[in-house]
């Protein structure tokens, strides 16, 4: 395995990562935050797809969040996260305003299979990393307000831990493709919602 390390292009860039380093070397608890190689590849599939709209369900500390913030930065786009945690609420609100990405930032607390329904689309990527077999109540509520072309990135799908009705969900739906990448922090399954014919003929 190659040993890649994220270099910032400006010094928002820099902030951002001070806070990432800060938060990877002294984990305030168990956090169970992502690793930093899927940190990376949701940068880069935020900035790849020039996200203007991101909904995270699992806020943590605002780990996965500064990553998203390093590709929302460039697009110009904003971050919508829910967490149901108080203490997370405050630990990431803060990581959020150390970073200078407090503005691009909207954290929701409560229990998001309730509060989901706020959520005003189109959204053009969309992040399941809380409850398992919550999955699937989030993909029925919010695929609809996935653009067509936009993602839906779902965290530990490996084998022990993926809700096989979510695998079934994504990987036997016509209108979805669904790859997983397998790595160490637990496998990521990345579904594009495809384009309609009509939306690519503009009928």
């Amino acid at each position: 395995m190659f040993d890649v390390t994220t270099l910032p292009g400006t010094q928002k860039h820099e902030q951002i990562l001070q806070v990432l380093r800060a938060l990877k070397e002294n984990p305030p608890g168990f956090m169970a935050n992502i690793p930093e190689s899927d940190g990376r590849l949701l940068r880069v599939l935020t900035e790849t797809i020039n996200a203007q709209h991101v909904v995270e369900i699992g806020t943590s500390n605002g780990y996965s969040g500064l990553w998203f913030a390093m590709a929302l930065v460039n697009t110009g786009g904003r971050l919508t996260t829910f967490e149901i945690s108080h203490e997370r609420v405050k630990m990431a609100r803060e990581n959020f305003k150390k970073a200078g990405v407090g503005n691009l930032v909207t954290v929701i607390e409560g229990n998001a299979h309730e509060k989901v329904q706020q959520v005003e689309g189109p959204i053009d990527l969309l992040f399941l990393d809380a409850d398992k077999r919550g999955y699937i109540d989030y993909l029925n509520k919010l695929l609809p307000k996935v653009r067509p072309g936009g993602l839906v990135v779902a965290h530990n799908m490996n084998e022990r831990m993926a809700d096989p009705d979510y695998v079934k969900a994504i990987t036997e739906n016509r209108d979805l493709e669904t790859i997983f990448v397998h790595a160490p922090g637990g496998g990521v399954g990345v579904t594009m919602k495809k384009r309609s014919l009509a939306s690519q003929t503009g009928k």
